[in-house]
């Protein structure tokens, strides 16, 4: 049995196709005769940039609210790195929360 991945990652609605797709280039949602599998779901992300940020929505020191997509999807162990890179690499926001943890697909 392979190990596999759950990744998921929040990104502004205007940003979802292309680290979507980003993710599916280094390996995400392969299953059976399937590839570039994942779900999604949108919603309100909320965040406040401190002093040192740059942020991509939003100023300094207030919060600021953003429609966002949540991407949930999976992946080989040995495509996480890659899978992290792409997410890194394609997503606007300074510093993405990328989680991911060990899962069973059957």
């Amino acid at each position: 049995m392979s190990s596999y991945y759950k990744i998921t990652v929040n990104v502004p609605l205007e940003n979802s196709d292309d680290v979507r797709k980003a993710m599916g280039e280094a390996g995400t949602g392969k299953i059976g005769n399937y590839s570039y599998c994942s779900f999604s779901v949108a919603g309100t992300g909320r965040s406040m940039p401190n002093s040192n940020a740059n942020p991509h929505i939003g100023k300094a020191d207030q919060v600021a609210e953003v429609r966002e997509e949540k991407i949930e999807t999976f992946c080989l162990k040995e495509d996480l790195e890659k899978v992290i890179s792409a997410i890194k690499k394609s997503h606007p926001y300074e510093e993405p929360a990328i989680t991911y943890w060990e899962v069973n697909i059957v």
